[in-house]
């Protein structure tokens, strides 16, 4: 079985774009009652939940609008305006895991999609590393 259709049927299989966005606004309640969290995220959550959303649906397999709009994810580099330490990492992944588990994603898919968040969630940490915090706001990455 390819790799896109494991990610299509990831999609299709967890419920598509509206458990995507439930999943997202499920997960920053959390982040705006956590008070090591909620700093690193800017005053105003709704474009960061707009693109959360979008990327989820392109990352399992869903419509491609995230890079249709913002070009490569490029997740590194567009998280170097926010410092990010272990702990966020962390709590990141909690979070995320307790959004799906409450949206009742079956185990096996949260465990797949899991084995790779881990990972992606600690590349972000970038807390004590010379990187430009510049915010890159909606520019298109090539």
């Amino acid at each position: 079985m390819t790799q896109e259709i494991v990610s299509t049927s990831l999609y299709e299989r967890m419920g598509g774009a509206e458990a995507v966005s439930r999943i997202v606004e499920s997960f920053y309640v959390r982040i705006e009652a956590d008070a090591h969290m909620r700093p690193i995220y800017p005053e105003d959550l709704e474009p960061g939940k707009e693109k959360l959303k979008l990327f989820l649906q392109q990352w399992l397999g869903g419509p491609q609008t995230y890079s249709q709009r913002y070009g490569h994810p490029r997740l590194r580099m567009r998280h170097f305006p926010f410092v990010i330490d272990d702990l966020a990492a962390g709590r990141w992944l909690r979070y995320m895991r307790e959004a799906w588990q409450e949206e009742g994603v079956s185990n096996e898919i949260v465990g797949i999609v899991f084995e790779r968040f881990g990972p992606l969630a600690h590349h972000m940490v970038n807390a004590d590393q010379d990187v430009p915090r510049e915010p890159l706001g909606d520019v298109r990455l090539q």
